[in-house]
């Protein structure tokens, strides 16, 4: 703290320096709500924020963050390794220029030599961290008290110190330089000289110092935060302990750097405070405690880290995110130490000191410290918002707004620091959940975005009011009947076309009385539904039912599927033939491509000596059950992007005595108005007509059929005309005779009869009509689909 301290109001003055404690505290302040209100929501376990991140907003977020918040701690060691290798080579090091010490200035310096003395000092917090948790927190107590009594002793010295001239050697291209720097002891003019910030270059690195880079310095001595919340896995009362320590620490270093940050600059010269990080020793009313003090502190800081990188990295490998990766990471010593982790971020951490300088890596470290900040942050946003009966943790001070201004002073300071750095920590952070979305193996932790879509949808749902629906925003809202997906693979397929962006619902009757049985069957087969719309990659629910019937069936989905204002509008069935059911769903290339089996949860499909469980009579019924609901058989086609490049064929069916042209000019006029792009062709219909003259009692006209390359239609008399299968056979040949052959037709769908005993004749002639088409489609519609308005 100390340190720290005087580099920092050396170069930004207290003015500026009191602002930056503020805002690297507010960030620290706001995170350590959220953190608290996480660590008391539950039992935690090894990896601290990891660990709160991963269980909150899922696998893929924790463990992006998780490597990021590793790499932080990594990182954050080594900076506080080479930290102490610069106090001990300001120390006892032989200043530049001379070939031999004098004194106790005895150690070599170089590059190289400054490696070894920080590989020595990280090999010792190795040593430390591999016999345990225990050793390493009885080290950091003895650590603390050695810490408190050099602040005491520095508290004193600013008042017990006379004022003194203190001699500075500087390293340049020819060796030192030597310049003077003064304790003054309490001075107003001392005080009104360091109020404005003054950068300079810093002696170490060579670089200008602003305020994003002295802020990044600084700002790296706070994130110790962390430290409690990193041991989560070897605490009694996690959820007890962090909370009340991890606060108890923010205030306490906080008040701190205030007062240091005061006493500084109402005492030292800036030449002092910018020239000579170790000038504490000078004015100290005992130099080596001070000495003591710096080394304990920075050796605490650097297994701090250490440890915390080693147990986010052991939960890492325990979640199995990673896979083999991070398999060595798992194991464990008897007494249950992760000494792999351990070994490996060591490794991780000695190859970072090749750095060489502390201020070279702080704005990374600040960065991804930052970084994980935001996240914390962002997981107890998350669970606030989601409003989830779960999240009941017992620290109640934080709010959503803390959560949001933690977010964003993160956000706004990762920027300000380093842009480069920020955008490029954002990249790596967004392919790491792009790998862990598509590589990791699914959890069972439960997933904070389903949360937050329900909060969202059940929100817009209700806000969907039906009254204020309107037919320039009418879309298809499917309820497609499967008896067994494995005959009705492309329909199903087809009807995801269909739907446009709209409702889209599997349905399925199961026919079993729920009061002869011990438990609902439907829960079971859930699952091998929806694998299902996995596997066929179509935007669809799924709905099933017990019935004692398939029509008491379809009619309690058509009742009930749907919730508000998305509820099925049309319904959709396989055609009724007697044609022997085939396995389309074997032959998919859902599954052909990728050599996968069909899903098991589905039955054989029905042998051709089976009866069907569905009459005529039954399916007529539902057909009829649906138009009295006001369900269409409606649907667009041509804007769906596999129908985009097809041609649209209207056939225009005309008669003799009439005006074609007048007929055609309408038609192109209504096209127009409804922005459809189609090809007109008149097609003669007096021969049927005729025909149905002769055959039946009915109003004279004839209906107009419409053919494409995707579609066409038949309109029929209504339903209380009898036709002859003469008349339908006649109209099926005209079908027929038009060319080329189109990919699909569509046909109007005649309401059935309301006599129920011609329910068999009319799915005969609608057999009759359809017989040779191909890929056909009888649509029937009961309200507007299209708008002329803008």
């Amino acid at each position: 703290l100390p340190s720290s301290a005087g580099f920092v109001v050396g170069h930004a003055g207290l003015y500026q320096a009191l602002a930056m404690f503020a805002v690297a505290y507010f960030i620290i302040g706001m995170t350590v709500l959220s953190v608290c209100a996480i660590a008391t929501n539950g039992a935690l376990d090894a990896g601290g924020a990891y660990y709160m991140i991963s269980r909150a907003l899922g696998p893929e977020f924790g463990g992006s963050i998780g490597i990021m918040f590793f790499l932080a701690n990594v990182c954050g060691s080594a900076l506080y390794v080479l930290g102490l290798v610069e106090a001990v080579v300001d120390s006892f090091g032989i200043p530049p220029g001379q070939e031999a010490g004098t004194g106790v200035h005895v150690l070599p310096q170089s590059y190289w030599y400054e490696l070894l003395y920080g590989t020595v000092l990280l090999a010792l917090c190795l040593l430390v961290c591999l016999v345990g948790a225990s050793i390493y927190a009885k080290a950091t107590f003895l650590i603390f008290l050695i810490v408190a009594a050099v602040l005491g002793t520095i508290l004193v010295s600013f008042f017990a110190t006379r004022p003194l001239k203190v001699p500075i050697r500087l390293p340049n291209d020819n060796g030192t330089e030597t310049d003077n720097g003064f304790f003054t002891g309490f001075s107003l003019d001392t005080l009104r000289d360091n109020l404005g910030g003054r950068y300079e270059v810093d002696y170490t690195t060579g670089q200008m110092m602003s305020f994003s880079s002295v802020f990044a310095v600084m700002f790296n001595g706070c994130t110790g935060i962390m430290a409690g919340s990193n041991m989560s896995g070897d605490l009694k009362r996690p959820s007890y302990s962090i909370p009340r320590g991890t606060i108890s620490a923010v205030l306490f270093t906080y008040l701190v750097y205030n007062l240091l940050a005061f006493l500084m600059c109402a005492t030292c010269n800036r030449i002092l405070l910018q020239k000579d990080y170790g000038f504490l020793r000078d004015i100290s009313i005992f130099p080596p405690l001070v000495t003591v003090g710096i080394y304990a502190a920075t050796l605490s800081a650097a297994m701090s880290n250490l440890i915390g990188a080693s147990r986010i990295l052991y939960a890492l490998a325990r979640d199995d995110l990673f896979g083999r990766a991070l398999a060595l990471a798992k194991k464990t010593s008897a007494s249950g130490n992760p000494v792999m982790a351990v070994i490996l971020s060591w490794l991780v951490v000695q190859v970072v000191l090749f750095s060489g300088k502390l201020n070279t890596i702080a704005s990374v470290v600040t960065i991804f410290f930052l970084l994980v900040y935001a996240t914390v942050n962002l997981a107890c946003l998350a669970l606030e918002w989601a409003s989830a009966p779960n999240f009941r943790p017992t620290f109640r001070y934080f709010t959503w707004h803390t959560c949001l201004l933690g977010i964003a002073g993160c956000c706004v300071m990762m920027f300000l620091i380093s842009p480069v750095s920020a955008s490029a920590s954002l990249g790596f952070l967004l392919l790491l959940l792009l790998a862990l979305h598509y590589l990791s193996p699914s959890s069972t932790w439960g997933y904070i975005s389903q949360a937050l879509i329900f909060h969202q949808v059940r929100k817009y749902l209700l806000m969907l009011d039906v009254r204020k629906d309107h037919v320039k925003f009418w879309r298809p809202q499917m309820l497609l009947m499967v008896q067994n997906p494995r005959g009705s693979a492309r329909l199903i397929d087809f009807v995801n076309d269909l739907k446009k962006s709209g409702l889209y619902v599997l349905g399925h009757v199961e026919l079993q009385d729920l009061d002869m049985l011990p438990s609902d069957p439907l829960q079971p087969q859930q699952d091998s539904w929806l694998s299902l719309v996995d596997k066929l990659n179509v935007k669809a629910f799924v709905s099933l039912t017990l019935a004692p019937s398939v029509r008491h069936g379809v009619r309690q989905l058509l009742f009930t599927s749907g919730l508000g204002g998305m509820r099925p509008n049309t319904l959709v069935l396989g055609f009724y033939d007697d044609e022997a059911p085939q396995d389309g769903l074997a032959r998919h290339p859902a599954f052909t491509s990728a050599r996968e089996e069909v899903p098991l949860g589905f039955p054989p499909l029905r042998a051709p000596t089976t009866p069907k469980l569905l009459s005529a009579r039954e399916y007529v019924g539902i057909v009829a059950d649906a138009l009295k609901m006001l369900r269409n058989m409606a649907c667009v086609l041509n804007m769906a992007r596999a129908w985009r490049r097809a041609r649209l064929r209207l056939f225009l069916c005309v008669e003799a005595g009439t005006m074609p042209h007048a007929q055609e000019e309408k038609l192109r006029q209504l096209l127009k108005d409804l922005r459809i792009q189609a090809q007109i062709q008149l097609v003669p219909w007096d021969a049927i007509t005729h025909l149905h003259w002769q055959t039946c009692q009915g109003p004279r006209g004839g209906p107009a059929e419409e053919e494409e390359e995707e579609e066409g239609i038949v309109n029929f008399p209504t339903n209380t005309t009898q036709v002859s299968d003469e008349y339908v056979c006649a109209a099926n040949k005209l079908v027929l005779e038009q060319s080329p052959a189109p990919a699909v037709r569509f046909l109007y769908l005649p309401r059935p009869p309301a006599d129920t005993s011609l329910y068999p004749l009319y799915l005969h002639q609608l057999e009759l009509l359809t017989r040779g088409l191909g890929p056909t489609v009888l649509v029937h519609g009961v309200s507007a689909v299209t708008s002329t308005q803008l």
